[in-house]
């Protein structure tokens, strides 16, 4: 009797610990606005626009200066999922796969993916809002493949299905629970929210990972709840600004309620530049730079946020780009990543848990601009070798299309790329200089093409040539 009443113990014991190991992973919240640059974000200088709950979680957290995406919307969800650069998983160029097919697909067999790292890791893991890499109708279990639980996603538009083009107002959205379908006179974002609010309610007692690749601002522009009555083009991205905002607010106050806010790590950033519309930044009128090179296409928005955990009030000119997310995600959940994947980027944990001053990288880098090309039925990138650019935290270097240094600028005396100084002999910039080149030599001279395994052909299917658009 005796042993049966020790190993009881033991048992309740072993589960104590387990329980408590387990309550001390971080939830994690990751934020991702689609087509948003600084010049719409109050906390960096735009002007004209109030966004009061995502400033809050920069004066409650770390604002960072230099957090490189790459310029266009496929290249970017990519990288994050990926930890890789475009010329290492391939997709250096934008394809819309439910609109374009050819049996591409982000491929998890072939690629990391943040979901499945943290799923491994012992955390209920949801994604909210716009996917666009799979095609629901060929792949309905795309997003559990990818590492998420649970999820409610417009796949993007699909060719042959009309319905499927809307995100805003009667939005056409995926679940696991009802597949596909048009939710009449609601609105997407609230719907996608919704979503998410009520999957933090359901899994409150456990570790949390939660993606939250926003629907909202991309083109079209469109009014919302809050503002039904706008007109303009500028008008409505103002309101979907707004709204964004708003949304942000509701998921913090959701952690509020829920006690989790003190335990949820929330990363806060965009995919890309704006598109289509001119801000004001600092003084500077800043046109929209969605697939541009300039920093208003890459250098996002990027604050983080964990009230007792994260530094508040901090600014920071730390380096990171969207490659470093994974690891990042992978330290702070105890993660692993396949070690026959490549990775590119480097975890940035301990900054932003106070455990450092700043980051190991020397350099960030952002390329991928354009559309995709087909070729022998698969989709492959649009050139051999994609142009980039590379920083530092003082010169920003330009590569043109032959992996040749084309241009360079003092980024603290020249913010707006005006004076090219490469042929200068200041000896900080022949400093950085040669440590870009050094980087550049390491990096493959021919970009690769996206690994997949095809899916069956489609009647709707692109065959040939090159897509447009976003």
């Amino acid at each position: 009797m005796a042993k049966q009443q020790w190993m009881m113990v033991c048992t309740v014991l072993l589960a104590m610990v387990t329980g408590a190991r387990a309550a001390e992973k971080p939830n994690v919240l990751f934020i991702l606005v689609d087509d948003l640059g600084k010049e719409w974000i109050h906390c960096y200088g735009a002007e004209g626009i109030e966004t009061p709950n995502i400033d809050g979680l920069a004066a409650g957290g770390m604002r960072f200066v230099n957090a490189y995406g790459m310029p266009q919307c496929t290249p970017t969800r990519m990288t994050l999922l990926t930890g890789q650069y475009p010329f290492h998983h391939g997709w250096t160029n934008h394809w819309d796969v439910p609109r374009w097919g050819c049996g591409a697909s982000f491929d998890p067999n072939h690629n990391n993916s943040f979901g499945l790292v943290m799923r491994q890791a012992g955390y209920a893991t949801c994604a909210v809002g716009k996917w666009q890499i799979d095609d629901f109708r060929v792949e309905p279990k795309a997003m559990d493949a990818a590492g998420f639980d649970d999820w409610c996603m417009w796949t993007g538009f699909e060719t042959n299905n009309p319905p499927s083009d809307k995100r805003y107002w009667d939005p056409y959205l995926n679940t696991p629970g009802e597949g596909s379908k048009t939710y009449e006179g609601k609105f997407g974002p609230d719907v996608v929210c919704d979503h998410l609010i009520e999957f933090m309610k359901k899994h409150r007692d456990e570790p949390m990972f939660l993606y939250y690749p926003m629907i909202l601002v991309h083109m079209p522009t469109t009014t919302t709840p809050d503002d039904l009555n706008a007109k303009s083009k500028l008008d409505q991205h103002k309101a979907m600004v707004r709204y964004t905002d708003k949304l942000v607010g509701r998921v913090v106050a959701t952690l509020d309620e829920l006690k989790l806010r003190e335990k949820t790590i929330i990363v806060f950033t965009t995919d890309n530049g704006t598109g289509g519309v001119t801000g004001m930044l600092n003084g500077h009128r800043v046109p929209g730079a969605k697939a541009k090179m300039n920093e208003a296409g890459v250098a996002m928005p990027f604050i983080v946020n964990c009230p007792g955990t994260v530094p508040s009030g901090v600014v920071t000119e730390a380096l990171v780009d969207f490659t470093d997310l994974l690891p990042t995600f992978s330290e702070l959940g105890g993660g692993h990543i396949p070690a026959d994947r490549v990775l590119d980027g480097h975890s940035f944990a301990p900054l932003i848990l106070g455990k450092a001053s700043d980051t190991d990288r020397d350099w960030i880098l952002a390329m991928g601009g354009g559309a995709a090309r087909v070729r022998d039925g698969r989709v492959v990138p649009a050139q051999a070798y994609d142009d980039r650019v590379m920083r530092d935290q003082r010169f920003k270097l330009w590569v043109n299309k032959q992996g040749e240094p084309e241009a360079m600028y003092d980024m603290k005396s020249d913010p707006w790329e005006t004076t090219n100084v490469l042929k200068s002999s200041d000896p900080a910039m022949l400093a950085s200089l040669a440590k870009f080149k050094a980087a550049l030599a390491k990096m493959p001279k021919q970009d690769a093409a996206p690994q997949y395994d095809p899916n069956p052909p489609q009647k709707w299917d692109l065959h040939g040539g090159q897509a447009k658009g976003d």
